[in-house]
């Protein structure tokens, strides 16, 4: 692996990598991330294992550090996320379409709940579907309440692109939901 993409963490003090620290530490909020990515908690928790085993292996060949843990992790994240996305689209898009088919039925007091239920499944099938760019900053900044500053780091974009990144997959988002009838 490339020196750039080896992490570092606190949990390395000139010794062996606390693992158990670290994943302590960034597991949930790589959980969460994850799960939106993929649309799928289950797999979320593969995904998440996966970056871990990775930075083990990373570590047991004697990497050395030289980028921050945090950006490492996601970015890892991400990219095992999006392979699984790539891999298995087609089997994703069936189950979406099976899950929008089943409607329960519903008393007409709780109709504003369902429809705002609707949206939010609206909006989190239409996040998947934006550029996987898109995506990622949409996930990190609307989600995971990131800042522009940790997204840069995160995704190793200028603050300036993630702005823009953001400002299409809005745009992209407002104009599906509006096709829908969602706003």
């Amino acid at each position: 692996m490339e020196q750039k993409h080896s992490p570092t963490a606190s949990a390395v003090k000139d010794g062996p990598l606390d693992i158990e620290a670290v994943v302590a530490q960034h597991e949930a909020a790589l959980l969460r991330y994850a799960a939106r990515l993929a649309g799928n908690p289950v797999l979320a928790q593969d995904i998440v294992q996966d970056a871990f085993i990775r930075l083990v292996r990373h570590w047991r060949d004697g990497a050395q550090p030289s980028v921050p843990l945090v950006p490492w992790l996601y970015r890892v994240t991400h990219n095992l996320a999006v392979d699984y996305i790539r891999h298995e689209d087609r089997l994703r898009q069936l189950h979406a379409r099976q899950a929008q088919e089943i409607a329960p039925d519903v008393p007409a007091g709780q109709r504003r709940q369902v429809e705002r239920h609707e949206a939010l499944q609206w909006t989190q099938r239409f996040l998947r579907e934006l550029d996987p760019a898109e995506q990622q900053v949409a996930i990190l900044r609307l989600q995971e309440g990131r800042s522009y500053k940790e997204i840069s780091e995160i995704t190793g974009r200028s603050a300036g692109n993630v702005g823009c990144l953001l400002h299409h997959a809005a745009k992209h988002l407002a104009e599906k939901l509006k096709q829908v009838g969602a706003i």
